[in-house]
């Protein structure tokens, strides 16, 4: 029976991994740091883990607590991280230290072979894009990194060709579009990416990277102002107050359930054709900011309306929506739930927690370091 690690396992995303994996008969272990902001105060190992999982409390930039973790392990899947773009642009040596220096805690250990692995699934980011794709009329496909600040002050808010400076639509964004991170978060996640599979390919050891696109689903933490925008709007909801939107609400993310992003990594696990290879994992659907706070209102049966507050964040991105071709040829990755599907099962959720809405001080945070304008 193989032996499995789940960095992060105690979380959103890891603990339905955990669940799947146990399910197919697989021996798991979790290592979690049990984060306050996640997890909350004096958080201890959640209930939500099976029984049969050996829990670790450990942290991924202790030396000592991956050589626990690691002992005996065939497999990895690395989900541990701090998540948040915001956040990340003033908390930096916390995102670097946790993402990018956890990572290399346990690449260099893999790299002494002090312990040998069938395989590496690390979990990359969206945000390491920047700008999704884009065409423009007269140029085809292009590229643009940065709205000006000019322009930004215009509340003016679509990309413009970086070469004709016309208007450009949005496309699904592929995993050949060259890589422009914007914010520390999204940095620390490329980090995580190429050094796991520069090291990986260097000493054969086969790795895969998922860039996930937007997660939403039940044990997102909806106390977390810094988490997805699905549970950040869930949590102003659950307190009778309005969604906060930024821009104009109609930038685009492509939303994917937590199921589906478990699905692509049982297959990165199972498929040799994944080994040293990165992929999108997303539905290639693109919703508006502004969608999804109305269907989350529509969903609880709430007379609100999102609040669109015209402002800009630095780090936020204008459109971006996955190209999932290369995941379904090399992986068979379907997404099988649909959004409508989807927020059903988050709200379903969501109305049996209490939550305590923050987004108030997480905005005033970015406002007072000039994040926001």
């Amino acid at each position: 029976m193989k032996k499995i690690l789940v960095t992060g396992g105690a979380g959103f995303i890891g603990s339905h991994l955990v669940d799947a994996l146990v399910d197919r008969g697989y021996s798991v272990r979790v290592m979690d740091a049990l984060v306050p902001q996640v997890h909350g105060e004096g958080a201890t190992e959640p209930k939500h883990l099976p029984a049969s999982v050996e829990f670790l409390r450990g942290d991924v930039t202790s030396v000592d607590d991956w050589r626990r973790a690691l002992d005996g392990i065939d497999v990895v899947f690395h989900d541990a991280a701090e998540v948040g773009v915001g956040q990340s642009m003033y908390e930096i040596t916390r995102y670097m230290q946790a993402n990018t220096m956890g990572t290399a805690v346990l690449l260099e250990l893999l790299a002494a072979k002090e312990y040998t692995i069938e395989k590496l699934i690390v979990a990359s980011s969206m945000s390491i894009y920047g700008e999704g794709g884009y065409r423009c009329a007269t140029c085809g496909p292009v590229f643009p990194t940065l709205r000006s600040g000019a322009q930004l002050s215009e509340r003016s808010w679509e990309m413009q060709c970086p070469t004709c400076h016309e208007a450009v639509g949005a496309e699904p964004t592929a995993e050949t579009k060259p890589l422009y991170p914007t914010s520390i978060y999204a940095i620390s996640k490329r980090d995580q990416e190429e050094m796991s599979l520069s090291v990986g390919r260097a000493y054969g050891i086969p790795t895969v990277a998922l860039r996930y696109f937007n997660t939403y689903g039940p044990r997102q933490s909806v106390s977390n102002p810094y988490t997805g925008v699905a549970a950040i709007f869930s949590s102003r909801l659950l307190n009778g107050h309005a969604p906060l939107i930024f821009e104009d609400g109609l930038q685009s993310r492509d939303f994917t359930h937590v199921s589906d992003i478990v699905q692509a990594n049982l297959l990165a696990m199972d498929r040799d054709t994944a080994n040293y290879e990165a992929f999108n994992v997303g539905t290639g659907r693109p919703l508006t900011v502004l969608d999804v706070a109305q269907s989350l209102i529509d969903a609880m049966h709430l007379d609100l309306k999102p609040e669109v507050v015209g402002k800009f964040r630095e780090g936020d991105i204008r459109h971006c929506y996955a190209d999932i071709t290369k995941a379904q040829t090399l992986l068979g990755y379907s997404p099988r739930v649909t959004f409508e599907e989807g927020i059903a099962d988050l709200v379903s959720w969501v109305q049996s927690q209490e939550s305590a809405d923050l987004v108030p001080q997480a905005v005033q945070e970015l406002e007072q370091r000039g994040l926001t304008r």
